[in-house]
């Protein structure tokens, strides 16, 4: 029997009863009527607690909403992540125009229809249905403990393009009141805590899966919910290492000490599977194949191929007209898609792939600088970073990976040439060039570096996590946006830094988000960095 069929029978078991009920209640004494007068084709509070039935849907529903997918989805997932994140980290870069932005976030001229949609998407598909869960469960609830999770692996992304936002207060008021994005992170480090102990209790006392018809990630698999939580814990304690050393200390040390311990292996990866309860148009492979609207960068090109990367034909397809792997450059001005089409690079999605939010290779990457930095783990930066480049091989599917560590020779290429007019840009003062290869003679920064330039490169294609650390620790460089004269809220040569907070904020909720602004430090603009942001 299929889990969608088994959901069913469920369903259909529940109603049955309700039906034989009532059937019982009209022939039985009418002076019980009021206590049993229950339709008999709909489900009771107490009735949906039944096999998680209140709590499930919920939490599927929030599963479909870190990564916007779905029926007919991909437009929603192009403006919460791919016209955000997947630009500012120059994974992809656009080759198409609408009519509508001709200077878009490609540009950094943030459009207001893109700014707003993260926001307001993640407040309605993710914490909407958290609270939905956290009003029938308690602090004890398996459930509330893994929405929790995805909770806090959701709204990080939120808080980390925008900077404070509503989130202690949410459910109280019609007009919610913004924290700062410290305390917001306080918040996350511990929600995280709290469902790691409660995830730990029931798994050290039961080895059935929880919430498996529901759960598309690890289908119910407790043990990884906590690894995963775990590992989410150490990125978030990385984030915050230049701005509360302390702090990021802590945390690290709880997620590495943990008896589950980190995501360590490809079979670790957090990914949302299709099933027959869930399916969907992969959106990468809507967005870069089937509209042609968003392929390689020329960053991506500038690494993938000077490094001779054997996971360049995993992330990437080879171009139509030439057969090679090729970027275009972000931050083009009136771009005719015909002239890149065939001529860069798509992404190599199929239309029925599942999504990835987390790859087991982070774990290692945090864990060589954590180690780097304050000697945490019982392994070696050096071994952390190789086992990371290792993992990232075997979730890709790619072999080689031995080769590519010991490479002291290959460095990213020095010059980009766009496909299209044939101009070369000397791009070398605006890349990292190191080999692969570690160098334990080489100074801390420059094998933090090192570190920020493979992980950069293994968490394609989450560019939302990428630019974030781009952000966090300077690194890697990038090839700079063709031209910044079409913006005025960032400084030439840098780094966007931000969203501005939605117009619908600015409209429905104006004296909290004015408020919002003070606890930003700045002006609401893209130039305007965020609380951890100190490093650049």
């Amino acid at each position: 029997m299929t889990e969608e069929m088994k959901k069913k029978s469920k369903y259909t078991f529940i109603i049955s009863c309700f039906m034989l009920i009532g059937g019982m209640l009209f022939s039985s004494c009418t002076g019980e009527f009021g206590k049993w007068n229950v339709n008999p084709n709909e489900a009771t509070s107490e009735d949906l607690t039944h096999d998680n039935l209140n709590t499930g849907a919920y939490f599927s529903q929030m599963e479909r909403g870190v990564f916007i997918v779905g029926k007919d989805m991909g437009g929603e997932y192009q403006i919460t992540q791919a016209l955000e994140g997947d630009l500012f980290a120059s994974y992809f870069a656009t080759i198409t125009s609408w009519g509508y932005a001709t200077y878009n976030n490609d540009n950094y001229v943030l459009y207001q229809g893109w700014y707003n949609a993260p926001f307001n998407d993640a407040y309605e598909r993710i914490m909407s249905p958290w609270k939905s869960i956290y009003d029938v469960t308690d602090a004890n609830s398996p459930a509330r403990a893994m929405a929790t999770i995805i909770k806090v692996l959701a709204m990080n992304r939120v808080t980390d393009m925008y900077g404070p936002i509503p989130y202690s207060k949410f459910g109280t008021a019609v007009q919610v009141a913004y924290d700062s994005q410290e305390d917001v992170y306080n918040q996350f480090f511990t929600e995280l805590g709290d469902a790691i102990d409660v995830l730990t209790e029931y798994a050290n006392n039961n080895s059935s899966a929880y919430l498996s018809d529901y759960d598309n990630v690890y289908s119910g698999n407790v043990s990884k919910w906590i690894k995963f939580a775990n590992t989410l814990r150490l990125r978030l304690a990385m984030r915050v290492s230049y701005v509360d050393e302390a702090k990021a200390k802590e945390q690290a040390s709880l997620a590495i000490n943990n008896s589950y311990g980190l995501m360590l292996t490809s079979d670790d990866d957090a990914t949302l599977h299709q099933s027959s309860s869930l399916t969907f148009y992969h959106p990468l492979w809507e967005i870069g194949t089937s509209w042609d609207d968003e392929h390689m960068s020329a960053t991506m090109e500038c690494y993938l191929n000077g490094y001779q990367d054997p996971r360049v034909a995993a992330y990437f397809k080879s171009t139509e007209e030439t057969g090679v792997y090729k970027g275009a450059r972000n931050g083009m001005s009136y771009i005719t898609k015909a002239n890149y089409q065939t001529v860069t690079s798509r992404p190599n999605f199929s239309q029925g792939d599942d999504m990835h939010w987390m790859y087991a290779a982070e774990s290692y990457f945090l864990m060589a600088e954590a180690n780097l930095r304050w000697g945490l783990g019982t392994g070696t930066a050096q071994s952390y970073y190789e086992q990371g480049i290792r993992t990232s091989f075997a979730s890709q599917g790619v072999s080689g990976a031995d080769s590519y560590i010991n490479n002291t020779e290959n460095l990213p290429l020095n010059a980009y040439t766009d496909p299209s007019n044939e101009r070369t840009t000397d791009v070398s003062s605006m890349l990292s060039y190191l080999p692969v290869a570690w160098d334990e003679t080489s100074g801390r920064e420059t094998n933090l570096e090192r570190i920020a330039i493979q992980k950069w490169i293994a968490l394609y294609p989450d560019g939302q996590e990428a630019w974030s650390d781009m952000r966090r620790t300077g690194y890697p460089g990038w090839v700079r946006i063709q031209s910044y004269s079409f913006q005025s809220e960032v400084t030439d040569g840098e780094m966007i830094s931000r969203l501005k907070f939605p117009t619908t904020e600015y409209s429905n909720n104006s004296e909290n988000t004015q408020t919002a602004v003070k606890l930003l430090g700045g002006q609401d603009a893209a130039g305007t960095r965020l609380w951890w942001d100190t490093r650049r």
